[in-house]
Formats: structure tokens, sequence, C-alpha cells
């Protein structure tokens, strides 16, 4: 019996990713990444390639060298991903008015 192969649209693997995404924790702040707002830009190509912009909650944040490489990691993962690539930006600046609603509400910011 051969399995038929499905196709997957960048939009279904986006929402694979953010899932991801929501599982990884700022390990300053007891909030998913996502849900803090540090995601910019998720891109996901027809190759099923995946480009992430991310911000930190500070430019000297102390895992600024490893933690895009630990999120490459945990993406790459995401069934149907092919390549990963994880770029820091600083602009604009994070602010915790980025964060979600969910994530103020959790922290206090209400």
């Amino acid at each position: 019996m051969s399995e038929e192969y499905l196709e997957v649209s960048p939009d279904e693997i986006k929402e694979d990713v953010i899932e991801m995404l929501q599982t990884i924790y700022d390990p300053e702040i007891p909030v998913n990444i996502y849900e803090l707002g540090l995601i910019y830009e998720i891109e996901v190509s027809e190759e099923s390639n995946v480009d992430i912009k991310m911000t930190l909650t500070a430019p000297g944040c102390p895992v600024a060298q490893t933690f895009p490489g630990e999120i490459e990691s945990k993406v790459s993962t995401v069934t149907n991903v092919n390549e990963v690539k994880v770029e820091l930006v600083w602009d604009p600046p994070w602010t915790k008015d980025m964060m979600s609603e969910a994530a103020q509400l959790q922290l206090g910011f209400f």
C-alpha cells in the first residue's frame, strides 16, 4: 500500500512553526517568545524554507549569541520544514507593548 503525498502550503507550515515558537520561552520571563512579541516576521518559501526575524528584550541579553541557534534547531524539527534561518534584528526596539494581551495579563501589566 503506497502512502499518498499531501502537498502542504507555506501557510500551513507557518501555523506549525508558530505552534513550535509558542513552546520556546524567554529565559528571563515566563512567557513564550511568540506571545512576548519577540518574533517580528516569519516567511515560508515554496521550498519550505523558513526565515524568522526576531529580537530580544534587550541588546545585552545574555542569550543573544545562543538563542537564535536554539530556535533554529527547534523550528527545524517541525514537519515539512526544510531549512531554517533566524536573524536577530534590533529595529524596531522591543517594548512591552509588543506582547500579546494574554502575555501582558500573565505578567500583570493590566
